[in-house]
């Protein structure tokens, strides 16, 4: 029997280029944008049903009380505005998605569900939000908060934010533009209304000044891994971005958030579970392993590991011996990411939670294109889908990789009849529900 076919994506951010490579790499300043075009051409040839681009709102002081580290290594910063660089992907694009990562902590309403709209136009209906809350204090500071508000008490801002949003998206009827030359009215005004929304948090009054989106409102992303944060995705998102620790980590996470939704009144199948995969490929086995090996055992990938967790934990993982376990750590932060990656009582060193879960997959995988897919074949056969979401695994991005990937391991995909060889559908959302 064939098997079923499964989503792709990636995972990026509109940082620097893999600058030290003199080979695969950029300048170090792909602030035009080309790059990253370049990049998402490369994963529409591959038929990937998105790209993602990733964000935070700070320069991080986490790591050791300074940015030096950070600023030193280009580690989540320089980090530019991910909304421009999705429009010009959009427009020079046709067929793939296109996502950005929006803070509900940086955007009032009706400025955010205006800017999808416009985005989504230009995509001609391939735009998704990939909706976060902020998990740093450092960012709360940008907007005027000494910090950030409680977890769950973000969680419940963000409910009502999404019932303005969505609201707004709804103030103009799909049908509302009706560009009558004989009576010369473009829009019928009887089809556009005013929300009035008042809630705890949020207020607006509405509509929206912009011609509804392609897709009704943006496709929505989310990765919540709490369990409240796994109810917010159940309720709202298209698309749900995971990490897993292994295939029996991978089937109870999509089980439960299938679950859900279900309770939420949602079709199960709506929502794709993309899970965070970032595999090692070479042109032999043994090149491949070598490749991995050297990669997981250089300063750099250590160095860059330490400074992601610690900004995106909120804590100041400096302070800890290498050689030692972790001890139990709390945050306000990402608090799923921290359990995931410090495996606490897994009586391991903290150098080996580093080398072993730094990369940040759902599973690892090292080998040729061959040996991956199949591998890739029988981990969604024994999840149930319903997809990977990719990045580098050594921290950075690389146009080496982009290839390694889009034209080595997706043909060997497609040959398997494991993934899409053409787009078939208009929209983002009509993509991802396309099987």
């Amino acid at each position: 029997m064939p098997r079923k076919k499964f989503h792709l994506g990636w995972f990026t951010n509109f940082v620097a280029d893999e600058w030290l490579d003199p080979i695969s790499s950029g300048s170090g300043k792909p602030w035009t944008g080309e790059f990253y075009v370049e990049m998402a051409k490369a994963l529409e040839r591959a038929c990937f049903d998105y790209i993602m681009l990733e964000d935070t709102l700070m320069v991080s002081e986490t790591f050791g009380g300074t940015s030096k580290h950070f600023l030193r290594n280009a580690n989540q910063v320089p980090k530019h505005d991910p909304a421009p660089l999705a429009t010009l992907i959009g427009a020079q694009t046709s067929r793939v998605g296109v996502v950005a990562t929006l803070s509900t902590l940086g955007y009032s309403p009706f400025l955010l569900a205006r800017l999808c709209t416009t985005i989504d136009h230009i995509a001609g209906g391939r735009f998704g939000w990939n909706i976060v809350t902020s998990g740093e204090d450092a960012a709360a500071q940008n907007f005027g908060l000494d910090k950030l508000p409680p977890h769950d008490l973000r969680y419940e801002m963000a409910e009502e934010f999404m019932e303005v949003v969505n609201k707004l998206f709804a103030s103009w009827d799909a049908d509302a533009v009706v560009l009558d030359r004989e009576t010369e009215t473009y829009a019928d005004h009887t089809k556009v209304r005013p929300i009035h929304f008042v809630g705890k948090y949020y207020k607006s009054r509405g509509p929206l000044n912009t011609a509804p989106s392609p897709q009704g409102r943006p496709t929505y992303i989310q990765a919540g891994g709490s369990p409240r944060g796994r109810d917010f995705a159940a309720r709202h998102a298209d698309s749900i971005i995971a990490v897993a620790n292994g295939p029996q980590a991978m089937k109870a996470f999509r089980d439960d958030v299938r679950a859900r939704a279900a309770k939420f009144g949602r079709n199960p199948d709506d929502i794709k579970v993309l899970f965070l995969f970032a595999p090692v490929l070479g042109e032999t086995e043994e090149e491949a392993k070598a490749k991995d090996g050297r990669g997981l055992a250089s300063r750099r990938f250590q160095e860059r590991a330490l400074l992601l967790y610690s900004a995106i934990t909120d804590i100041d993982l400096s302070q800890f011996d290498l050689d030692k376990p972790l001890p139990e750590l709390t945050t306000n932060g990402e608090t799923t990411s921290l359990a995931r990656f410090a495996q606490f009582g897994s009586g391991k060193t903290f150098r080996q939670v580093l080398m072993e879960g730094g990369k940040g997959g759902s599973i690892d995988m090292v080998g040729t294109p061959e040996q991956v897919a199949d591998r890739m074949a029988d981990v969604m056969e024994e999840v149930g889908g319903d997809g990977f979401l990719f990045k580098h695994p050594f921290h950075s991005i690389s146009r080496r990789y982009i290839l390694e990937v889009t034209e080595g391991l997706v043909p060997a995909l497609q040959r398997r009849g494991l993934v899409r060889t053409e787009y078939t559908k208009p929209t983002l959302r009509e993509t991802l529900r396309e099987f």
